[in-house]
């Protein structure tokens, strides 16, 4: 292996142990700094420090624990800096002092209503001072580690519209005075519906990875369902974080039958659904009964469970009843104005009245500039004209949807698909 090689392979773990500590870094020094911006700026100097020291150095056998002892020192370091002005200041120093060569129990439950510390740091970035689309990302880059492509990509609008409001929510934070709490009783219940809309994407950044070469990230998934689980025993009348739990169980039980062996993609309907965990579909199937139960089968996430509770009761791919899916995205539609989920019902209404019905509700919304660099729109067309059997119509649309893909996974998976159809288009010709 030459020097190179090396460099590459310590820079990739790097990274993938930075993919992993960052938010638990974060949450740390926020909670002693009382500055969530600081404690990020923090944590990117000790990243840039790995950077430096580790192809020379080696990866050290804890790598977590030394990039926190690194944010620590840069965090007593700044404080030195300010002279310490303030009696804060130096108790908090004397408090990292202490606390210097001790790796943290990241998963160690505070005593405030929350408790837990990456969930109680959402919350903190969540404060109405910001605008709910600020709260989400500024949470969702910060603390839980997405990159701006990955948030853009979630709400469907341009990376710069998501930087600037990273840097806008940052700097109300810094100025507000109010850069670090833990919000409890109302001020926690106010604040639900942003760390729930967090705590969604981020299961489904982990579900569908953005960019990358790997179309799933469990770790994400597993991080999004141990939050959603900590909310419902702090919320457990409020049915959204059941229906939320409930959408996330359901989805995650198909991991195993996600991918084949090689890490590649396998579609819904060509799923060994031997391999679904049914296990935790009874758990997912519990909590959207219990979303029900408190009068919220109809909201957004219970909508969406019960649409993943179709699919789960189906034993076949041909048992599915797309006609009560077609309904349910019917009424989610009704209750959110979303370009994707017109994009999903079209893929139902195709299933359940013909690939010419599904086409003509993705042909109401093919124009809509959200989805402009969308590759699912592209793709779900393909699909539907292929069943058209417009083969020659349906390999454009699956290139297309390749040349937009950032996942590597999804960007072969659309190429197969269109060079299937140009051998097909061969064979008949």
């Amino acid at each position: 292996m030459t020097a190179a090689d090396i460099d590459q392979a310590v820079r990739a773990t790097i990274l993938a142990t930075w993919r992993v500590v960052q938010p638990r870094l974060i949450a740390t020094l926020s909670r002693m700094l009382r500055d969530v911006p600081l404690a990020e700026e923090l944590t990117q100097d000790a990243l840039v420090a790995a950077l430096e020291a580790w192809p020379v150095t080696g990866v050290p056998d804890n790598a977590g624990a030394w990039l926190m002892t690194s944010a620590k020192r840069r965090a007593l370091d700044h404080l030195r800096r300010g002279r310490m002005l303030s009696d804060k200041h130096a108790m908090l120093a004397r408090d990292m002092l202490q606390e210097q060569d001790i790796v943290p129990d990241f998963d160690a439950a505070l005593d405030d209503d929350v408790g837990d510390e990456l969930l109680r740091l959402i919350f903190t970035a969540c404060h109405p001072i910001l605008s709910r689309e600020a709260r989400a990302a500024l949470a969702l880059r910060m603390i839980c580690g997405l990159t701006t492509s990955e948030i853009a990509r979630a709400y469907l609008v341009p990376e710069a519209t998501i930087s600037q409001r990273i840097v806008r929510a940052k700097r109300t934070l810094s100025n507000s005075g109010l850069a670090y709490e833990t919000p409890s009783g109302d001020a926690l219940s106010e604040r639900l519906a942003s760390v729930l809309e967090v705590v969604y994407l981020i299961f489904n950044e982990g579900y569908l990875a953005a960019r990358g070469e790997e179309w799933l990230r469990p770790q994400l998934c597993g991080e999004a369902l141990r939050m959603g689980r900590v909310l419902a025993g702090l919320e457990p009348d409020e049915p959204e974080v059941h229906g939320l739990v409930a959408l996330m169980d359901l989805n995650a039980s198909r991991a195993r039958a996600r991918t084949d062996a090689s890490g590649d993609p396998v579609l819904l309907m060509d799923q060994d659904r031997a391999l679904w965990d049914w296990l935790q579909i009874r758990r997912g199937l519990r909590s959207l009964e219990r979303a029900g139960e408190l009068g919220g089968s109809g909201g957004f996430y219970a909508l969406q469970a019960a649409i993943a509770a179709c699919h789960a009761r189906a034993e076949t791919a041909e048992a599915t009843n797309w006609q009560r899916i077609a309904q349910l995205y019917a009424e989610l539609a009704r209750l959110v104005r979303s370009p994707i989920i017109e994009l999903n019902r079209a893929v139902a209404v195709g299933m359940a009245e013909g690939p010419q019905a599904g086409l003509e509700v993705l042909d109401a919304v093919a124009g809509e500039p959200a989805l402009a660099t969308y590759h699912h729109l592209p793709a779900v067309r393909g699909d539907l004209l292929q069943k058209l059997g417009r083969l020659a119509e349906a390999r454009q649309a699956f290139e297309a949807a390749a040349h937009l893909a950032s996942n590597g996974r999804e960007r072969a998976l659309m190429q197969r698909r269109a060079a299937a159809l140009s051998d097909q288009s061969l064979s008949r010709a």
